[in-house]
């Protein structure tokens, strides 16, 4: 059965955290397979990868769901990062004065693919 290569992908809009921050764990996993990469976001000590965790989570069930795809061919294409909404607040300094502090949120992006096994010639 030939598959049209459908994008496999999953959003997850903000997350509360730099954009910056969040590419370190998002190119940490690019390239693996996704029970693996799964597996190194369980054990690593950043605290946002429970969020790229929970994104890798939603893309495999989406292959699984929707274009059933097996779980165990599948590895991380692309995981990137962008930015998203600033919260702005005010901090008081001396002399009435007010200095500003921005909070950022991002937009994790995760594509999965299937990975081809190769027709052995005879």
């Amino acid at each position: 059965m030939e598959r049209n290569n459908p994008i496999i992908k999953a959003i997850n809009k903000n997350v509360r955290t730099s954009p910056r921050k969040l590419a370190l764990v998002c190119n940490f996993i690019k390239g693996k397979r996704a029970d693996i990469a799964l597996r190194d976001l369980e054990f690593t000590r950043k605290k946002i990868a429970k969020d790229v965790s929970k994104t890798v989570k939603s893309a495999i069930s989406n292959a699984e769901n929707n274009f059933q795809y097996d779980i165990d061919n599948l590895f991380v294409k692309e995981a990137f990062v962008g930015k998203s909404l600033v919260m702005k607040r005010f901090r008081p300094r001396a002399k009435g004065r007010a200095s500003p502090i921005k909070k950022p949120f991002s937009r994790i992006t995760i594509i999965l693919e299937e990975k081809r096994k190769k027709k052995e010639s005879k």
